[in-house]
């Protein structure tokens, strides 16, 4: 969050921004918010132009909503936008909810006003903001799905020539719609399709979850009036297909959805959804992209039909006579020749087949028949698609995603494979994305969440400082120049451009002359034989693989090496083990030297030599005194030493009764203190035997043995320091056995009273318990998380 130096940032003096309409070409941002809207500046959404619209429910209002049950604390009782798209050249159309009692409205473009009087939205918005909710206007008609009214059933309708669904929804929420043309250029004189995107309960119940929760995917057709006398005023085009979206080798079904996008590549042919998911069981967070084209979703609506068996109470496929015109098909050519030019001149056969057979057998796979992207420890929330062209002229999808927790990642398709490049943090406090919105014009990612809109470039050059970060990335976006990385877009010469997405580049090879990060500093590590050494290696790409090399020969983990993700941990060091360490970051064929290190293995401590001074001559003998003088110093002497006997004689009397008269009150007992010995002792090193009958091994009192600490020149060592913050990573107390991770020697601190020595864990498995607590992936593992730079 406090790197995103180049995000701009719109609040109001409202709430819950979630509803974007971006006019590209107009160069406006309209959002719509609680109780207001606004139009926005999309070059720069804080550049002062604003424009706003109130529309809040007033008091009564929502003294209403209070009245039926509903809690304005939680706000409810607001006005919240659900709709806001362009209607004609002059106006929008916007629907709020209105303190649950749905209104909508047309708005002025040009002076970005609400009109004097408001439409009836009760079949067009839902009740409750939290609902799931979309709509889509097409040629003047609104086309909806949501829970409608207090009775929380769920429907698909029709604005002004109004249709319903039947009883062919259970419990569902809708996520997204889509118009696809597919009257344009059509042989069979077809129909337009708005598909609808939803999850919903099965009516099979499972012997483990209850009734299950699948994803749908269903279809009306544009001009469907409904029937004349069966379906009267509902659909007669209604089908429904499973959307599946799982890992068959593993039986792993993500069977909710969460939001999709809908990816037009300039035919109706061509589009491509794009959906991510979660699970519906289980407490441990994932997610999941996939990928289906329109192909595949005509062919399920194509196929064979679904029947509900009432003796079972299962849904099994149906075998029996289909009748003709083909249920739930629009009217093409074919039918105008047979005499039904609508779908009110169908036969009541049609329908009333129709009405128990919506749901289609074929179900619609992913492309590849698998996800795209897979992420763990990620609830995704919104996903947006933006297409860019590489240097080598191709197209190239960038998937944007938002999570739940208001962080945006940058993903890139390349062939089958998306990996994550990017992940920003857009908000300082944890809160969902609730809409994502791409501008072609000005490369720009919009975001809207609860507390406000972000408006982030869609290329971050900067952030990649060599050739190998900019090129490695495989960042559509960004190539380098020769000096630096840059957005290809803004670029004078393309041609002098390395951008490689799919294979090696070796032109990276010459262009360090402005990439310091090439030859990096070298560390230097003493350690004494027997010990444990450990040399880090942070890399920049978690899809890079770390290569060490000992004197130039590579190593090969095993034995006493442990080649992790972020270092080289080399147990029980030998003197073999002495020498120039260089780890290198591999990826995609190609190396580039991340760290180095010179490692010196002692066989033992060096010897403190004392040191010797200037040769110095004896200092001259005093001079005798004299045999007179003499004697009057020793009756000096004898003299004051009878004075302190005396004095001595005296204060023993005194201390004897003291003691002897405050005997009565408490008793002092005087002893030897309770063995509680401390042994130190160095765990390469061992523990040395004590040395019987008090040897010099072991002490009279009983409180401290030092092993080894024979010197006694040596004055006692100071007090450890406190662990830097990147080796105790915020644990307050420090752990039975204290090692010092780069130095010397480890420690080990014990009550001698114990009889054996403790077990102690290896370094490596201690260690991963300490990275553990870190909230990143950073232990020693063998390969990491697909994960961003």
């Amino acid at each position: 969050f406090s790197e995103l130096v180049d995000a701009r940032r719109f609040d109001g003096s409202t709430l819950n921004y979630n509803t974007l309409l971006l006019e590209d070409r107009l160069g406006i941002l309209y959002v719509g918010a609680r109780g207001a809207i606004f139009a926005l500046n999309t070059s720069d959404i804080t550049d002062g132009f604003k424009k706003t619209i109130s529309w809040q429910a007033p008091p009564w209002k929502r003294k209403e909503c209070q009245d039926k049950g509903k809690n304005d604390e939680q706000t409810e009782c607001f006005n919240h936008i659900r709709f806001l798209q362009r209607f004609n050249e002059t106006h929008l159309y916007t629907c709020g909810t209105y303190a649950f009692a749905p209104l909508c409205a047309y708005i002025d473009i040009e002076n970005f006003t609400l009109p004097s009087k408001f439409d009836e939205g009760k079949e067009k918005c839902p009740y409750d903001p939290e609902k799931g909710y979309t709509a889509v206007l097409v040629d003047g008609e609104m086309y909806s799905a949501t829970r409608y009214e207090f009775k929380n059933t769920p429907d698909i309708k029709r604005s002004e020539r109004v249709l319903r669904t039947e009883d062919w929804l259970n419990e569902a929420n809708f996520v997204g719609s889509a118009l696809v043309r597919e009257s344009r250029n059509s042989s069979i004189g077809d129909d337009d399709k708005l598909y609808f995107f939803f999850t919903e309960q099965t009516e099979e119940e499972s012997a483990y979850y209850g009734k299950p929760q699948v994803t749908r995917v269903a279809r009306v057709c544009k001009n469907d009036l409904g029937g004349k006398r069966i379906l009267l005023r509902k659909w007669t085009s209604f089908l429904k297909a499973r959307l599946v979206c799982s890992i068959p080798d593993y039986g792993f079904h993500f069977n909710v959805l969460k939001s999709i996008y809908v990816l037009d590549q300039g035919s109706w042919d061509t589009t491509v959804f794009y959906g991510v998911f979660t699970s519906q069981w289980g407490n441990v967070k994932n997610s999941a992209v996939c990928q289906y084209d329109i192909a595949d979703v005509r062919a399920a609506f194509e196929g064979p039909y679904m029947e509900y068996l009432e003796a079972s109470q299962k849904w099994s496929r149906y075998t029996g006579e289909v009748p003709r015109p083909r249920p739930g098909s629009c009217i093409t050519d074919t039918s105008r020749r047979a005499g039904f030019s609508t779908s009110k001149d169908l036969p009541d056969a049609v329908l009333t087949f129709l009405k128990k057979h919506t749901l289609m057998h074929m179900e619609v796979n992913p492309v590849r028949k698998r996800p795209l992207l897979l992420k763990r420890n990620v609830i995704y929330t919104r996903v947006a698609v933006h297409r860019v062209t590489a240097l080598n002229n191709r197209q190239y999808q960038m998937v944007l995603l938002g999570t739940s927790d208001g962080w945006v990642h940058k993903a890139v398709e390349i062939g089958s494979q998306v990996h994550v490049i990017e992940e920003i943090q857009l908000f300082k406090d944890s809160q969902p994305v609730e809409s994502l919105v791409v501008s072609q014009t000005q490369r720009s990612l919009y975001a809207g969440s609860q507390s406000g809109v972000v408006q982030l470039p869609l290329a971050s050059c900067s952030k990649y400082t060599t050739c190998y970060d900019c090129v490695f990335a495989r960042d559509p976006y960004c190539g380098w120049d020769g000096e630096a990385c840059i957005d290809v877009a803004m670029a004078k010469n393309r041609s002098l451009m390395i951008q490689d997405l799919e294979n090696r580049n070796p032109y990276c090879l010459n262009s360090f002359a402005h990439a310091p990060q090439r030859f990096p500093p070298r560390k230097k590590r003493t350690v004494l034989k027997g010990d444990d050494i450990l040399l880090t290696c942070n890399l920049v790409s978690n899809l890079a693989t770390t290569r060490w090399t000992l004197n130039g020969e590579e190593i090969s983990a095993g034995g006493r090496y442990k080649v992790g993700a972020d270092g080289l941990l080399v147990i029980d060091s030998d003197l073999l083990h002495s020498g120039n360490y260089c780890c290198h970051a591999e990826e995609n064929g190609a190396r580039h030297l991340v760290a180095r290190y010179t490692v010196n293995v002692l066989p033992e401590l060096p010897k403190l030599e004392p040191s010797a001074g200037p040769a110095q001559s004896p200092l001259p003998l005093p001079p005798k005194p004299e045999p007179q003088a003499m004697h009057g110093m020793t009756f000096i002497y004898v003299t004051l030493i009878a004075f302190l006997g005396g004095m001595c004689l005296v204060l023993s009397v005194v201390l004897l009764y003291i003691f002897w008269s405050q005997g009565r009150k408490a008793t002092y007992r005087f002893g030897s203190a309770k063995h509680m010995g401390v042994e130190l002792r160095t765990i390469s090193g061992g523990s040395a035997p004590k040395a019987e009958g008090g040897g010099p091994g072991e002490y009279s009192d009983g409180l401290l043995q030092i092993i080894p600490g024979e010197d006694k020149h040596l004055p006692p060592p100071p007090p450890p320091p406190p662990l830097p913050t990147e080796l105790t990573n915020g644990i307050s107390s420090l752990p039975s056995v204290l090692r010092k991770m780069n130095g010397n020697n480890y420690v080990l601190l014990q009550q001698s009273e114990e009889n054996s020595s403790p077990l102690y864990y290896s370094f490596t498995e201690e260690l991963n318990k300490i990275l553990e607590k870190r909230k990143k992936h950073t232990q020693l593992v063998e390969k990491p998380d697909e994960s961003s730079v």
